[in-house]
């Protein structure tokens, strides 16, 4: 994802509403730090295994070269990401660099064990298919991921086919289809509809509400966790709120700036297992992992910033 500008504003106090998810649609982590909070987490429907709700994408915000400069912000990135408690990467060959540098600051940090691994096929035809992956394994300097998927619906019966035998081999544990805009959903929601994968990804933000109509409710219907991508909507949220107060019921949700409000949006609805917001600035690493911590928002509160975007 394009990196994104942030905003951070204080809160003010208001009343709350009834949740919009149960009370216990996730679990909280063990953290030794109060102060900052525990990461929230929640099943994997296929396995019942917890994912923290905060991950990380990749695309632009780690494709960067070797020079320190450069890898130094994506340290303290990935050093930030994993003392707050967090775990899902996701990225894909298509992301220039990404998966070579990813590969190698987790090897240097030592992360790899700690890491849900994601990546994706995004190859024509089964062969192609295949060295694509053993590519993205070299690459990332490991023998499997955690979840392998087919990157935009490209060839996926084919790609998918083969998700299924990597898993047999032990080369993934995870299948997903992705997509990315609202134009794709449909495509999206028919292949989720014919092989009931493990996971899919979708952008969802409060200005791109499509994935409510078909995917959500597919997705619980048929035991698929979901992840999130573009839930700033590629940085317009934030300009659209520029020089805003954040809502006079920000405090009460935990919230403390609006990128918190904005993923906190998304993590509202019942079907989201993870967002994977991306960034390669280590004080908005640290600000996006925070929407991990306390309550998600109420209907009440998620209606409020729908109407502020109307």
């Amino acid at each position: 994802m394009p990196s994104r500008r942030q905003f951070l504003n204080a809160a003010a106090v208001s009343a709350g509403g009834l949740m919009l998810s149960s009370p216990t649609a996730f679990s909280f982590a063990a953290s030794a730090d109060a102060a900052e909070g525990p990461m929230a987490t929640r099943p994997i429907p296929r396995t019942s295994e917890r994912l923290p709700v905060i991950g990380m994408g990749s695309s632009g915000s780690f494709e960067v070269g070797d020079s320190a400069a450069d890898r130094d912000p994506l340290r303290d990135v990935l050093k930030r990401f994993f003392a707050g408690g967090a775990t899902l990467i996701d990225t894909a060959p298509s992301y220039g660099r990404a998966e070579n540098v990813i590969g190698d600051l987790l090897a240097e940090g030592g992360w790899r064990e700690r890491t849900f691994l994601a990546t994706k096929l995004g190859a024509t035809g089964r062969d192609a298919g295949q060295a694509q992956f053993a590519e993205s394994l070299r690459k990332l300097k490991t023998d499997k991921v955690e979840l392998l998927q087919v990157h935009n619906l490209v060839d996926w019966k084919t790609q998918l086919a083969l998700i299924d035998d990597l898993k047999r081999q032990g080369k993934a544990r995870y299948s997903g289809i992705t997509h990315y805009t609202e134009s794709g959903q449909d495509a999206l929601a028919e292949a989720v509809q014919a092989t009931k994968p493990d996971f899919l990804q979708i952008n969802y933000s409060v200005i791109s509400r499509g994935a409510e109509q078909r995917l959500f409710p597919m997705a619980q219907d048929l035991g698929v966790a979901v992840l999130i991508n573009r839930a700033f909507d590629d940085g317009r949220l934030f300009s659209q709120v520029k020089g805003r107060e954040l809502p006079p019921w920000a405090a009460d949700a935990g919230i403390t700036s609006w990128a918190q409000a904005f993923l906190k949006f998304a993590l509202s609805h019942p079907a989201v297992t993870a967002v994977i917001p991306a960034t390669g600035k280590p004080d908005r690493q640290s600000d996006n992992l925070l929407a991990g911590h306390g309550p998600t928002l109420t209907a009440a509160q998620r209606q409020s910033l729908i109407d502020m975007f109307a």
